[in-house]
């Protein structure tokens, strides 16, 4: 009997471990997300734009409400002479939440309640109102549509028992609807564009954001670092695929995933992008680094993966990678090149990825447009956006495998 409790406690400590690493894994991912916008801002000596949050106060007669049941809201900058009737939404990112407990978390942040979002946000890269920053974007009416949903505005159900409201899908119409009702529905251009999991967002709305305008309205999409892989990490799981699982199951976003994949794939498929880019309709632009600095934290290299903590230094700084782990991370460059291949022989699309360590790089002032921003060959992701939404030049960029690309601007964490 004793050794038959004492098994039965060893069971139970060891469930609340792994449920405890489950959890710090949930707050690494978003403490991550939180830091690439916001925390990591690059002025260059220039006072931003700041602009107010806009709550949106008829969403809650639809049920579009953030994971407390908050209103949700967006920043919007006008535009003004050859850029008043031209409109660029910017969908945040910020991880997802899976199951009950780490979506309670969630609610109790900026990416879960509309009561713990910054008042006022920098306009910086592609939102910046500056021509010499934003060349090509700066006198657009400019909007970036805050993140609270947890499942990339896809959700469309509720945990009563909880207090939870995953209503994704409500939230990006709410918008869409508040934003028309603003002169949206006048737009002679229009960009939807996201970061990360607002990047995914962009990836999986872009058809139904096309749709709202006539054919005479150039709409085009930019997804920014939001090309997650279904790939196998260090200790040969899919961790990501086990995160997305549970958001879709949890959040009911299948029914809002694009029909051209669940027709013949399993939903937690959809939601990796590379299962469905090729069957955008509208014209997307995929901008990446090849090592994006989420997906080797996250995903590739995650602590509840690294059982020895042998990733430990590489998941923090590139330069302390060992040969194989650095052979393990050109693997990951090629799956990702591989999923591409077929998107990016339709010349209505634009592909620019880099040989960097990084994550969301139009959201940088100094990634997207500066003296020493990262290009492939003689042009720079501003550049190369501009010249693919206007048909200046058609964008197919693929950078060489690190180390060769001297112009990366690599993310090194502490």
């Amino acid at each position: 009997m004793l050794k038959r409790s004492n098994s039965f406690g060893a069971m139970r400590m060891l469930c609340w471990g792994f449920g405890f690493i489950g959890f710090m894994f949930v707050k690494l991912v978003q403490g991550f997300e939180n830091g690439n916008v916001t925390d990591m801002l690059y002025f260059n000596n220039n006072r931003p734009l700041m602009v107010g949050l806009t709550l949106i106060y008829g969403a809650a007669a639809k049920g579009a409400v953030c994971l407390d049941g908050s209103l949700p809201g967006y920043h919007f900058h006008r535009g003004y002479g050859a850029g008043s009737n031209s409109w660029l939404i910017q969908l945040e990112g910020g991880g997802w939440c899976g199951n009950v407990r780490n979506c309670i978390y969630s609610k109790k942040t900026r990416h879960g309640s509309s009561a713990f979002m910054e008042k006022q946000i920098p306009f910086v890269g592609i939102l910046s109102n500056k021509a010499w920053e934003n060349p090509d974007f700066y006198n657009w009416n400019r909007i970036k549509i805050r993140y609270c949903d947890g499942a990339s505005f896809t959700g469309d159900s509720q945990n009563e028992r909880a207090g939870l409201f995953f209503r994704g899908q409500r939230i990006w119409l709410a918008a869409m609807e508040d934003l028309m009702s603003k002169g949206m529905r006048y737009a002679k251009q229009a960009l939807l564009s996201g970061c990360s999991a607002g990047g995914l967002a962009t990836i999986l709305h872009c058809d139904e954001f096309k749709e709202m305008f006539p054919r005479t309205t150039r709409v085009k999409c930019l997804s920014d670092a939001g090309l997650f892989l279904d790939a196998v990490d260090v200790s040969g799981h899919r961790s990501l695929r086990n995160l997305f699982g549970g958001v879709v199951a949890l959040q009911g976003a299948q029914r809002n995933l694009p029909r051209t994949c669940t027709s013949r794939l399993n939903p937690i498929l959809c939601f990796f992008p590379q299962h469905s880019i090729a069957s955008v309709k509208a014209p997307l632009f995929l901008l990446n680094a090849a090592y994006d600095t989420w997906q080797i934290q996250a995903s590739l290299a995650p602590p509840s993966a690294d059982y020895h903590w042998n990733w430990y230094d590489c998941r923090k700084n590139y330069a302390r990678c060992s040969a194989p782990q650095m052979q393990y991370l050109q693997g990951f460059r090629n799956q990702m090149l591989r999923a591409v291949r077929r998107f990016s022989k339709l010349h209505k699309n634009g592909l620019f990825i880099n040989s960097c360590f990084a994550h969301c790089q139009s959201e940088r002032q100094d990634t997207w447009f500066a003296h020493d921003s990262p290009h492939i060959g003689n042009r720079g992701i501003a550049q190369s956006v501009g010249n693919w939404y206007f048909d200046r030049v058609q964008v197919q960029a693929i950078g060489c495998p690190y180390p060769c690309d001297k112009t990366c601007h690599n993310l090194v964490f502490n």
